[in-house]
C-alpha cells in the first residue's frame, strides 16, 4: 500500500512538471517545492516503516553483552586538575608579567626562585619519603605541569623546571648511593639549583655521538669536553652531564668547582635562561645510574618536556592572537571576520590538539613502564614542525606589530625555535 501511494505521488509530480498551467499562474516554484518536501517526508516515513516491520523475532539473541572494560577517558584526575589550575594561576600572575623584562635584560628573575618555593614546585618531584608528594611515576603530571606553566612564558618555565627535572632524573635513574647523597639535599635546601649539560657545539649534534669524554681512574670518573646552551649553567650548583665512556653515552653528576670554565653563549631565544658554554677539564664526576640506566629513555623523557613547554607556549600564542584579531579593526570590522585570519587561528587549534595527543600518548606509555620511544620520537617531530609554524603564524596575524617587541609573539617565536634544537636539558 505504501509503495503504491509513493508511486502515485511520483506520477503526479511528473504530470505537473510537464504542464504549462503552472507557468501561467506563476506557481511552478511553489508547487514543486511543496511536492518535493512532501515526497521527501514520504520517503523517510516509508523507510522507517519498512525498517520497523523487518525486525527480527530473535533480536534478543543478537544483543551484544556489555563490557566491563574501563572507558577511554581523557579527563584529568582531581589531583591533576588541581595541579593544572595552580600552574595556570602561577603562569598568569607571576611568569607572564616578568617575562618581557627578563628577556630584555637577558636575566633570570631572582624572585622566581622564591616564588617557586612558595609554589612547592620541587616537591612534585621529590619522593614522599623525603617530604615530597611523589608516590609513583608521575610522567603525565610532570608533562601537565610543564605545559601549563609555559602558558606564562617558554624560557622562564624552562629555567624553573631545570632543578625540578634533575630531581626527576635522580629519582628515576639514580643509583641508591646517588639518591641518598643528593635527594635529601634538595628536600632540605630549596635554594639548591641544578641543570643539564647535554648539548654540544657540533654540526647536526647527535646526543649518541658525544665528544665529551669520561675516564675512570681509581674508581673515580673525570670529565673533559665542552657543553653549550646550558640553561642557568653559570649559577647551577649541580650538573647532569652527558659524556661518552668507552664509546657509549652515559650521564654523570658533577658538582660545580674551579675546573669548570664558563663562557656566556647568547642565543636567538631562551635569553632569560642565561645560556652558557661550560668547559670541563678533568672535572670529578659520579655516574648517575646503575647498569639498568636507559640513555634513550632519558633523552625521550627530556624531549617530551620540551614538547610540553612548546604546546603551552603555542596555547599562549593562540589566545593572544584571538584577542588581537577580535580587537583589531580594519575597514570597519574586526580582522577576525576575515577568513584568512580565522582559518589560520583554527589551524593553530587543530595543530595544538594534535601535538598534545601525541605527547600524552607517549607520556602515558612511559608512566606505565611500556616502550615509548617511537611515540616520543613522533611527538618531537610534530612539535618541532608545528610549534614553529604556530609561532610564525602568530607573528603574521599581528602583521607589523608581530615584528616588534611591543607584543610577546615576537619573543615566543624566537623561543619556540628551541624545540627542534635542544636535546634533553629537562626530564619528565
Amino acid at each position: 500500500m505504501a509503495n503504491k501511494a509513493q508511486g502515485l505521488g511520483l506520477a503526479l509530480i511528473t504530470r505537473l512538471a510537464g504542464s504549462n498551467l503552472l507557468d501561467q499562474l506563476k506557481l511552478r516554484k511553489f508547487v514543486e517545492k511543496s511536492l518535493y518536501q512532501g515526497s521527501k517526508a514520504g520517503f523517510k516515513t516509508l523507510s522507517k516503516t519498512q525498517k520497523i516491520f523487518k525486525s527480527s523475532p530473535d533480536l534478543s539473541k543478537q544483543r551484544l553483552p556489555g563490557q566491563n572494560k574501563s572507558l577511554f577517558d581523557l579527563n584529568l584526575t582531581e589531583e591533576q586538575q588541581m595541579t593544572c589550575d595552580a600552574m595556570d594561576q602561577f603562569a598568569a600572575e607571576i611568569l607572564y608579567p616578568l617575562a618581557h623584562q627578563a628577556d630584555q635584560h637577558e636575566k633570570f628573575p631572582a624572585e622566581l626562585w622564591q616564588r617557586s618555593s612558595e609554589l612547592g614546585l620541587n616537591y612534585y618531584a621529590l619522593p614522599e619519603a623525603l617530604g615530597g608528594v611523589a608516590t609513583e611515576k608521575n610522567v603525565l603530571s610532570n608533562i601537565l605541569i610543564a605545559e601549563h606553566l609555559a602558558r606564562g612564558d617558554f624560557t622562564l618555565t624552562a629555567g624553573l623546571l631545570s632543578t625540578f627535572s634533575v630531581i626527576n632524573a635522580i629519582t628515576q635513574w639514580g643509583s641508591e648511593q646517588i639518591q641518598s647523597s643528593y635527594l635529601a639535599g634538595f628536600a632540605e635546601d630549596t635554594e639548591i639549583q641544578a641543570t643539564f649539560a647535554v648539548q654540544e657545539a657540533t654540526p647536526a649534534f647527535n646526543p649518541f655521538r658525544l665528544t665529551t669524554q669520561a675516564v675512570q681512574s681509581n674508581g673515580q670518573y673525570f670529565i673533559s669536553g665542552e657543553k653549550t646552551l646550558v640553561i642557568l649553567g653559570e649559577t647551577a650548583d649541580l650538573l647532569l652531564v652527558s659524556a661518552a665512556v668507552n664509546g657509549q653515552p652515559d650521564i654523570f653528576i658533577v658538582k660545580r668547582d674551579d675546573s669548570i670554565l664558563v663562557r656566556k653563549t647568547p642565543a636567538m631565544g631562551l635569553k632569560a635562561a642565561e645560556t652558557v658554554t661550560l668547559k670541563f677539564n678533568q672535572t670529578p664526576a659520579e655516574r648517575l645510574g646503575d647498569d639498568d640506566f636507559n640513555y634513550t629513555a632519558f633523552l625521550d623523557l627530556g624531549n617530551l618536556m620540551w614538547c610540553a613547554i612548546a604546546v603551552g607556549t603555542c596555547e599562549a600564542v593562540k589566545a593572544y592572537c584571538i584577542q588581537y584579531a577580535n580587537d583589531r579593526t580594519a575597514f570597519g570590522e574586526p580582522i577576525s571576520h576575515r577568513q584568512s585570519v580565522a582559518f589560520m587561528i583554527a589551524d593553530m587549534a587543530i595543530e595544538i590538539e594534535s601535538m598534545r595527543m601525541l605527547i600524552l600518548n607517549a607520556a602515558s606509555l612511559a608512566e606505565a613502564g611500556q616502550p615509548f620511544h617511537r611515540e616520543a620520537y613522533l611527538a618531537r617531530l610534530l612539535c618541532a614542525e608545528k610549534s614553529m609554524k604556530i609561532g610564525t603564524d602568530g607573528v603574521q596575524i599581528l602583521g607589523g606589530h608581530g615584528f616588534t617587541k611591543e607584543h610577546p609573539v615576537e619573543r615566543w617565536y624566537r623561543d619556540l625555535r628551541a624545540t627542534a634544537i635542544l636535546h634533553s636539558g629537562l626530564h619528565a
